[in-house]
């Protein structure tokens, strides 16, 4: 008999267990884990993140920005009064998940977590470890299967009670032609007042020159092109909320009941971010 040739490398052990796609491809959720250090990315995902970093050498600090945001942004939901988050585009697990941080000062906190990267998947269990008085569960979805999505959550979570719809990083991979807009809106549609809608979305208007060559390089190799867009466009997201103070900020900047105060398109993060109620 034969014997079997094994994999003679971590990472062709990794290409192993996810033979279901192709690690030849980078996906966004890999690259952003390799920005923050994180060990779950392959040689495709690093190259295409060097590749970006080679152009935008301030994307290490964007990716942990916006990580902060995330644990401020929950931090300050729970301060509110939330206790149900549907976190989108949840992507690798790392420091301050959704759960973590609400449930830290919210035993009884729930969370949905939805994303469509087999890798992530795999990391469900990671995700899952909820207190015992709350509840986390996973939703392996497209952000654009709105109905699937809230069909889903609605086993987990109470739409009759408000919810968190937090979409970090994620809308800029939604082309025009899908409507982003539309998704949101339809999110928010299904949630009661006292719901808040937390967006962080990269910026075209902000150091325009650089944004527009990386997105070209990085819409060559990924398999989510990316959609930068300016400050009026992911406003509009906000349509029919009432924006927490500062309001629209570059990423970095957004401390609740803080001043949006002036910022350098050519400094700045370029990345908005922002947290809205419904009213």
């Amino acid at each position: 008999m034969t014997e079997q040739a094994q994999p003679d490398t971590d990472e062709d052990e990794e290409a192993t267990r996810f033979r279901g796609f192709d690690t030849s491809v980078p996906h966004p959720a890999r690259i952003y884990d390799y920005w923050l250090g994180g060990k779950d990315n392959f040689a495709a995902d690093r190259q295409a993140a060097e590749q970006i970093l080679a152009a935008m050498p301030f994307m290490r600090e964007l990716s942990r920005a916006n990580r902060m945001f995330l644990a401020t942004a929950v931090h300050y939901l729970v301060q509110a009064g939330v206790r149900q988050f549907l976190d989108i585009g949840t992507g690798l697990p790392a420091a301050n998940n959704t759960h973590e941080v609400a449930q830290r000062e919210a035993k009884d906190a729930r969370i949905v977590y939805v994303d469509n990267d087999p890798i992530v998947l795999s990391h469900a269990q990671a995700l899952l470890s909820s207190t015992p008085e709350g509840a986390c569960e996973y939703l392996d979805a497209d952000a654009r299967d709105t109905e699937r999505i809230l069909e889903h959550a609605g086993r987990t979570l109470d739409f009759g009670k408000p919810v968190a719809v937090t979409m970090l990083a994620i809308l800029h991979f939604i082309p025009d032609a899908d409507r982003p807009h539309a998704i949101v809106s339809r999110l928010m549609e299904a949630l009661p007042s006292g719901s808040y809608l937390a967006i962080s979305h990269a910026a075209s208007d902000i150091r325009a020159a650089a944004i527009e060559a990386a997105a070209r390089g990085y819409n060559a190799n990924s398999s989510a092109a990316i959609t930068a867009r300016p400050r009026r466009a992911i406003h509009h997201f906000f349509d029919g909320l009432d924006l927490v103070p500062p309001g629209l900020v570059p990423l970095g900047g957004w401390t609740p009941g803080g001043t949006a105060g002036a910022h350098s398109p050519e400094t700045a993060l370029p990345s908005y971010s922002g947290v809205a109620r419904k009213p």
